[in-house]
């Protein structure tokens, strides 16, 4: 250990060591090594530029992997001497084996010998991820922390990344034999080749073209594409505006149109855009443009806009359209993307039409993605087919002359998809209404039927005149032993299930965030992972200061209280008796109990909070009448629930059309 402004600093590799060891890293042991090279990376920000960090660090990656041999070999160090004759070994090297400078030379003779560390910490690199290709992915992944978030600002979310990779079908491609030419004509750092390559084990069968004007982003995405394991014979990745299909014509287009803000956007630009990538497709052949809704998806006001993507639609070779949820690149969270996957030479049956598809509104979970995807790749791969074809789950096929009809208007689906008109849940609502109003009746009924047993609502309440009785605290209570509070107890989420044998009340539980009894687990896992957790008694009381005051009143009891949760129990017999009702109402409606947005602890601990010292009799009173309360509410929460199911399910009938509404019957009049 050491110090520096008075701060203490530990070695580095000792703490790794040591937190691998120990299990206390919550991480994976390369993740835990990979984090250890980077925060020495992250470290020379003083002395190198951001981008001189990735570039030197990719070009000594890339030397590695084409000279086969660890950068530091034969070397001593570190020290002055060392660091000079393992920069100069390096730069020999880099001369021998890149003499045109095609991948790494200018980065390495652009610095002298106090760029030595960087090569042992690109080999640190390489040890934590095996390779230099997984070295190479975990520093660009860390682009934004080491500053360079202009390299970040394009990139796109993992499960946007995944939704491409899996409408391109790359892997099975390439599992049937296929040979395919991949082409971004805007690459960028190479994100989306990258991500197509990384889906796949079989890139000796992979060329790659690209284009990028800026020279920079074009040799670090020239560098990340030879790490991935495409051969150099195979790739050619261009600097300039233009793709010239000078290896070979490509087979599979993906990309994203440059990002250009709100007040600069022009739709025809965009859409100019697409088209030259439309023009570089052959026969066969797929594209998929990630770019702005509001050029490939809303409706247009401008005329010349409209009529070019009229012709685009006209041109038999847009295939689908996808309305993409915000938030998927990160860096622009108030950008809404849409997505326009091309086919040159469609099947017969898909001839004159085009799928439009939204998921607008939807998370781009596993399950959103695997749908769409399949929609997508069976509308490839059959078409329409009206008797036994697949019904998309997330749009709807709709002829292009229809579209040219209404020129310049929106491609979105004009109805719910037919998956969700027809299926079982559709078919199935007027039963489920009709239930849901039985349940309605049936509980209307059982409510009229306790208010003509127990009469109405009277809780008796009158003006005190007397002294008012005087204040205690919860920490007094406790002190005395009327109450006892218990811990909490911390569970893993991977050990929740939905149908356990105990539930599990935390915060979410207790403050109405989530239904009770929605987290519970299994009494085997809690007896051999949890020996020393206590289960809940009927009638604790378990409250929540986080994030906001939460009590709950567990009147069955054998629950586990999930910290940062806790249980106070009422215990019997005392000289002043209580009742969890009574402790919980009186804590709930306890002065000061809030506090302010910015604060991170309550204002005051819940063993401050003072409750009124009521004597038994009004105890007891009070008792009762909270549990007379608590039955009317079940009562009227049974209607509202069923009324609430039979209004949901009416209105999204009507909603998407599937529904319509009886004549009211005729009301009786009364002659007088």
């Amino acid at each position: 250990m050491s110090e520096n402004s008075g701060r203490p600093l530990f070695d580095g590799d000792q703490v790794a060591q040591w937190l691998i060891t120990t299990g206390l890293g919550n991480a994976a042991p390369t993740e835990l090594r990979s984090e250890l090279a980077l925060f020495g990376i992250i470290a020379l920000r003083d002395r190198f530029t951001p981008w001189q960090l990735v570039e030197t660090l990719g070009s000594l990656l890339c030397l590695r992997r084409l000279d086969g041999r660890s950068l530091t070999d034969g070397t001593d160090g570190p020290d002055a001497e060392a660091d000079a004759a393992l920069w100069s070994a390096v730069r020999r090297r880099a001369e021998r084996i890149d003499p045109e400078d095609d991948f790494v030379l200018r980065e390495l003779r652009s610095l002298d010998a106090t760029a030595a560390p960087l090569a042992r910490l690109a080999e640190d690199l390489v040890e934590a991820a095996y390779d230099e290709r997984g070295a190479y992915e975990w520093l660009l992944a860390a682009r934004s922390r080491l500053g360079l978030d202009s390299l970040a600002a394009h990139a796109v979310a993992p499960e946007l990344r995944g939704l491409l990779t899996q409408l391109t079908d790359i892997r099975v491609r390439l599992e049937h034999g296929e040979s395919l030419t991949l082409a971004d004509p805007h690459a960028r750092a190479g994100d989306l080749l990258a991500a197509l390559l990384d889906d796949t084990e079989d890139r000796e069968r992979v060329t790659v073209l690209a284009a990028e004007p800026d020279e920079r982003l074009a040799r670090i995405t020239r560098r990340r594409l030879l790490l991935t394991g495409v051969s150099e014979l195979d790739l050619d990745v261009q600097t300039g505006p233009d793709l010239e299909e000078r290896l070979a014509d490509p087979d599979l287009v993906i990309t994203q149109l440059p990002y250009r803000p709100g007040e600069d956007r022009s739709v025809l630009a965009a859409l100019a855009e697409v088209e030259r990538v439309a023009d570089l497709l052959g026969p066969g052949c797929t594209a998929l443009v990630l770019g702005p809704a509001d050029a490939l998806v809303d409706g247009l006001k401008d005329t010349e806009a409209s009529q070019l993507r009229s012709a685009l639609l006209r041109g038999n070779v847009v295939e689908s359209v996808i309305a993409l949820p915000g938030g998927v690149l990160p860096f622009r969270p108030g950008y809404r993307p849409a997505l326009w996957t091309l086919t040159r030479g469609p099947v017969p049956a898909a001839e004159g039409k085009v799928l439009l598809a939204d998921i607008s509104s939807e998370q781009l979970t596993a399950d959103v993605r695997v749908r769409l995807a399949e929609d997508v790749l069976l509308w490839r791969a059959e078409g329409l087919r009206t008797l036994d074809g697949h019904d998309p789950r997330y749009g709807r096929v709709v002829p292009v002359a229809d579209l040219d009809r209404a020129f310049g208007g929106p491609l979105t689906p004009p109805a719910p998809p037919a998956s969700a008109i027809w299926s079982d849940e559709v078919k199935e609502r007027p039963a489920l209404v009709a239930e849901a109003e039985a349940r309605l009746e049936r509980a209307t009924a059982d409510a009229r039927a306790y208010e003509d047993e127990q009469g109405p609502y009277r809780g008796g309440v009158l003006r005190r005149v007397d002294r008012l009785p005087r204040r205690t605290t919860l920490g007094k209570l406790i002190a005395g032993r009327a109450v006892t509070r218990l811990p909490g107890h911390r569970v893993d989420d991977r050990d929740l299930t939905s149908n356990g044998h105990h539930a599990v009340l935390g915060p979410e539980e207790i403050t109405g965030e989530r239904p009770v009894g929605a987290r519970r687990i299994d009494r085997l896992v809690l007896a051999t992972e949890y020996d020393r957790v206590a289960l809940t008694e009927p009638g604790d009381v378990v409250y929540t200061l986080t994030p906001r005051l939460g009590l709950y009143v567990d009147h069955e009891g054998f629950s586990v209280a999930a910290f940062p949760a806790r249980v106070l129990r009422v215990n019997p017999g005392t000289a002043r008796p209580l009742t969890p009702r009574v402790l919980a109402a009186l804590l709930g409606a306890a002065r000061g109990t809030g506090r302010s947005p910015s604060a991170v602890r309550p204002a005051r601990r819940i063993e401050d909070y003072q409750l009124p010292d009521l004597d038994s009799d009004e105890v007891f009173r009070f008792d009762a009448l909270l549990a007379e309360t608590e039955r009317r509410e079940r009562l009227l929460r049974a209607q509202a629930k069923a009324l609430a199911e039979a209004r949901g399910s009416t209105i999204a009938g009507m909603a998407d059309g599937t529904l319509t509404l009886a004549a009211p019957p005729a009301r009786r009049t009364e002659r007088t």
